[in-house]
C-alpha cells in the first residue's frame, strides 16, 4: 500500500508555512480555473486541480496572507457591491425595455401602435 504522504510533491520550506496553506491556495486557484481563468503558463496537465497545484508549486501564483489578505478581501467586497449595484441598474433598464417590447406583441391597442410608429420615426 502506498503512503499518501509520500505522493505529496516536495517544495521549499520557506514557500509555505504548512501543507494546509498549499491545499487552500491550490483549491482557490482550481476554483478560478474552473470558472474560466486562464492558465499562467503552459502545463503538461489537463485537469484544473492538477494545473492549480502545479502553478502554485512553481510559484506562478501570488497569494496573500495575514493583514494583506484581509485588506484584499475588504476591497473585493467593496468592488463586488459596486458591480452588483451597476448590474441591478442595467437589469432594471433592460427589464423596462423588454416589457415595452413585449407589450407591443401582447397589446393590440392604439397605444401599442403609437409606440411602434414613434420608434420607427426616431
Amino acid at each position: 500500500m502506498i503512503d499518501t504522504q509520500t505522493l505529496m510533491p516536495e517544495y521549499p520550506p520557506d514557500q509555505f508555512d504548512s501543507r494546509h496553506r498549499l491545499v487552500l491556495v491550490a483549491s482557490q486557484r482550481a476554483k478560478h480555473l474552473i470558472q474560466g481563468a486562464r492558465q499562467v503558463g503552459t502545463s503538461k496537465f489537463t485537469k484544473e486541480a492538477t494545473i492549480a497545484v502545479d502553478e502554485v508549486l512553481h510559484q506562478q501564483i501570488r497569494y496573500l496572507v495575514g493583514e494583506e489578505a484581509r485588506e484584499a478581501m475588504k476591497e473585493a467586497k467593496r468592488g463586488g457591491q459596486a458591480d452588483a449595484e451597476r448590474m441591478a441598474t442595467v437589469a432594471g433598464e433592460d427589464a423596462k425595455e423588454i416589457k415595452k417590447e413585449l407589450s407591443v406583441y401582447v397589446d393590440d391597442s392604439d397605444k401599442a401602435k403609437e409606440i411602434i410608429e414613434s420608434e420607427e420615426i426616431g
